[in-house]
């Protein structure tokens, strides 16, 4: 399945100005593949030709990766190419088997990816790969870049999207990613953590919060070293950033289970620009963005409760 989309280039928070081609990838579709993906994918990349860095991008505990295609889509067409795994339908409190399979993809990008996946004359650059997660994806994300387990490829950034390392106040799902010690976390490389003011608000009394303190993005900063930033949206909530429309029980489900804001469209492109603006500067050098945020000279979407940089 693929679909495309364009719109006129702004800033990082609107759209770029690369036409976007979203294609799905599953068991039928690459079932004449001779390197199949280890896990069905949902790949957004731009059509014109190039060489793009690549963001492996990590969903929310069952969630589907078709939920954020519009925010793939919006990375995709500042220059990128996005991997989107479905790690799972169905999953028990650990997230060892997550891990792995986000180091499986990783080994598979560098001969999958050359196999007619990709628009013709669009062609990745391995040397520049950043690797992100929301929720509990943010946490599988975490790990890998702390060797869990191991990769071939070379991380050079990693984004936590409102990352979550379990439900309950201080106690965190298998295995333990979070040492609550400060500046603990041995990263080599730049982090980026974006949070939502209303995660750790109950939607009501019957579920916890959605990302409740102790076990999120103010943890997982806490631990970050330089460099590093942490930004968080206001009057967003945690599943702020996914698709207007998310279909089926799970997708409705999203619209219930966390407190939110008044609509998804604002946090999805605060979201997407900054993720847009950290991987412009540390995959192509490209500070510009980023440092106007830092200084809010660019004019986010929403209101941002917190700005604070590691240098």
């Amino acid at each position: 399945m693929c679909a495309a989309f364009t719109t006129p280039a702004t800033n990082v928070f609107g759209f770029g100005s690369y036409t976007t081609v979203l294609r799905k990838l599953d068991s039928v579709t690459t079932s004449s593949v001779p390197v199949p993906p280890p896990k069905p994918l949902l790949i957004a990349t731009p059509s014109e030709a190039g060489e793009f860095p690549l963001l492996i991008f990590l969903h929310g505990y069952l969630l589907y990766n078709s939920f954020y295609s519009q925010l793939l889509q919006h990375v995709a067409s500042h220059g990128f190419i996005v991997i989107a795994p479905q790690l799972y339908t169905v999953a028990g409190p650990d997230a060892t088997d997550e891990i792995k399979s986000t180091a499986a993809i990783t080994n598979w990008l560098s001969k999958g990816l050359l196999q007619g996946l990709l628009p013709q004359d669009v062609r990745p650059n391995l040397s520049k790969l950043a690797l992100a997660g929301h929720s509990r994806g943010g946490k599988v994300a975490f790990a890998l870049a702390l060797q869990k387990v191991m990769t071939k490829l070379k991380f050079s950034a990693l984004i936590g999207v409102d990352p979550v390392d379990g439900m309950d106040k201080g106690k965190q799902t298998p295995p333990p990613v979070l040492t609550y010690v400060p500046h603990s976390f041995d990263l080599d490389m730049a982090v980026m953590v974006i949070g939502s003011g209303l995660g750790e608000v109950r939607r009501n009394p019957l579920f916890p919060p959605c990302a409740p303190k102790g076990v999120n993005h103010e943890d997982f900063f806490k631990e970050c070293r330089k460099p590093a930033c942490h930004l968080v949206a206001k009057d967003y909530g945690h599943v702020d950033m996914l698709d207007d429309e998310t279909k089926g029980l799970r997708g409705r489900s999203s619209y219930c289970l966390c407190k939110n804001g008044e609509a998804r469209e604002p946090m999805r492109m605060f979201v997407g620009g900054a993720i847009v603006a950290f991987m412009k500067a540390y995959l192509n050098g490209d500070m510009t963005e980023l440092i106007a945020i830092k200084h809010g000279h660019e004019t986010a979407p929403v209101e941002l409760q917190t700005i604070e940089f590691l240098v």
